[in-house]
């Protein structure tokens, strides 16, 4: 089966696509994410460039994409710190996020249908990619590794 040109992407409340829907403007897909950067490799220090963002891309009614407001709360050794505080990172990414989520008008939670992205904010990866071998199609959400494909319902896997 080809890849779609609308890549489909199911809302799961309490699950990874939480955070994903219509608003006045179109589609949103938001998130709470570590990444490393592009090329990094797990060596010492690792925990100074493990990095928690806040992230909010959007798209026309059609699933173009049109903008991201990414956002990094801190460092994985941060949250380390203080892992269950009010003011942890994790903490602040998360109502960072919920803030970018309240600023959209008429949001409503349901599933979403958006063409292929990308971008680098601060040497990270983010997008949708599309991929094509001999096993077939899928595509795949950076930087929160979630596939996506047959039978193209939405659904992902990790």
């Amino acid at each position: 089966m080809a890849i779609p040109d609308l890549i489909p992407i199911a809302y799961e409340p309490h699950g990874r696509t939480e955070a994903i829907g219509h608003y006045t403007g179109g589609q949103f897909l938001a998130s709470v994410t570590y990444a490393f950067p592009e090329g990094f490799r797990l060596d010492e220090g690792w925990e100074e460039r493990k990095r928690l963002y806040s992230v909010l891309h959007l798209f026309d009614a059609d699933g173009n994409y049109r903008d991201s407001q990414i956002w990094c709360a801190g460092s994985w050794a941060e949250q380390q710190l203080d892992p269950d505080g009010a003011d942890s990172v994790l903490a602040r990414a998360r109502a960072h996020l919920a803030g970018m989520l309240r600023s959209l008008p008429r949001r409503t939670y349901t599933d979403i249908a958006i063409r292929p992205f990308q971008l680098r904010m601060d040497g990270v990866f983010f997008g949708l990619v599309a991929k094509d071998d001999e096993d077939g199609g899928w595509a795949e959400l950076y930087p929160d590794h979630l596939g996506f494909g047959e039978p193209w319902d939405g659904r992902y896997d990790t």
